[in-house]
């Protein structure tokens, strides 16, 4: 029979994030388990891949002063790139109300230790981008070492090194079954057999309540779709450009190959499990587009090229992190909200701890366990986008 020290379940960029700090760490019995017959089907793949430091919780902000410099240093830690681009990220507000709480934030990641986030004027927004139509905007928030990265590439060099050092990978397999006994976790049930290990993580993304329900717990994740646009290629913008969040209404866009990548939050969206892009969508997209960026009306759009991904969403919509309450040996890593990617370095890091010596100096972990729902103690990141 198979066994190992520790079953990960789910191999996107999380999953191969915690394979690869627990092989750093010295781990080398670690088996990943993937339904699909490749990684990154699930959310990874989908992913916009923005990194930034600007969020209104101290430990949504610690966990990215880790990972945004492992992502500025990964092609010499692993051997592999990951396409880190510091262009930043541009918060432009229009009320006194988005300044106030833009200020707030500022003064948070200041007490944090990130160095490089400042406040700018609506003058200098308009300065930077005069292609913007700023008028209405009275200032902003702008961090130059925020930026972008390529979460396919991320992922991949996440799990090859970890293969290269010694983790196992099986795609192509389900779990059908979780096995405890008296002492907790005892083993795993999958289509190719069983495997004996005494500590699994549950990375499984936005279908992590299923994986936690084998065990008898109810986990608060759901899958909630969002939809990218890309455009094709078009140089009436700067392609130097940051991510260019709206506080008006939550579009953002960035630049993207020789075009730009339009997001937003529709509010009318509803859980569930809807991996289709609604052509339906572009029009209410363009339509914000074009009212921030004047020259966007002209934007060519191939709606066959634009696609919906699974944000992982918690009530509070920070993660959960840490071994499941009344369960020993089962771990979490889920509910990320939209931020696993800017986020996995962090979380491999944590999860590598919580495992291996059962704390972290990385974090105040008790902050993120499972539990906090249960006794109130929720603690709400209102910077999600």
């Amino acid at each position: 029979m198979q066994t190992a020290d520790i079953v990960i379940i789910g191999a996107g960029i999380v999953g191969s994030s915690i394979a690869y700090h627990l092989t750093a760490a010295g781990c080398r019995n670690v088996l990943v388990i993937e339904r699909e017959s490749s990684t990154g089907k699930g959310s990874t793949g989908k992913s916009m891949g923005g990194v930034r430091a600007q969020f209104s919780t101290p430990v949504s902000i610690q966990m990215s002063l880790y990972s945004i410099p492992f992502y500025a240093s990964f092609e010499e830690r692993l051997g592999f790139p990951c396409d880190y681009r510091p262009q930043g990220y541009l918060f432009c507000a229009t009320s006194e109300h988005h300044m106030a709480y833009l200020r707030a934030n500022y003064s948070q990641q200041v007490k944090m230790g990130l160095k490089k986030a400042r406040l700018v004027t609506g003058d200098e927004i308009r300065g930077m981008f005069p292609q913007l139509r700023g008028g209405d905007i009275v200032g902003g928030s702008f961090c130059s070492t925020d930026g972008f990265v390529d979460p396919y590439s991320a992922m991949t060099g996440f799990m090859t090194w970890a293969c290269d050092h010694g983790v196992t990978l099986w795609k192509s397999t389900l779990i059908t079954g979780i096995q405890r006994d008296a002492n907790g976790i005892a083993g795993i049930e999958t289509s190719r057999g069983p495997v004996t290990t005494r500590k699994v993580v549950n990375c499984a993304g936005a279908w992590a309540a299923s994986v936690a329900a084998l065990v008898g717990i109810e986990l608060p994740v759901q899958p909630l779709r969002r939809m990218l646009v890309p455009s094709e290629p078009f140089d009436d913008f700067p392609h130097t450009a940051p991510m260019i969040v709206d506080m008006s209404n939550g579009f953002h866009f960035r630049p993207e190959a020789r075009g730009f990548l339009l997001a937003w939050n529709d509010p009318e969206e509803t859980p569930g499990f809807k991996t289709e892009f609604d052509p339906a969508f572009i029009e209410k997209i363009l339509t914000r587009a074009a009212d921030r960026v004047p020259s966007f009306a002209n934007l060519p759009i191939n709606p066959k090229r634009a696609w919906a991904g699974l944000y992982e969403m918690t009530p509070d919509h920070h993660p959960i992190l840490g071994e499941a309450p009344g369960v020993p040996g089962f771990f979490l890593a889920n509910g990320f909200s939209g931020h696993g990617v800017m986020h996995a370095p962090a979380t491999g890091k944590i999860l590598s701890d919580l495992i291996l010596t059962g704390k972290t100096d990385l974090i105040d972990a008790s902050l993120l366990g499972l539990s906090r729902f249960a006794e109130g103690k929720l603690i709400h990141e209102t910077a999600v986008l």
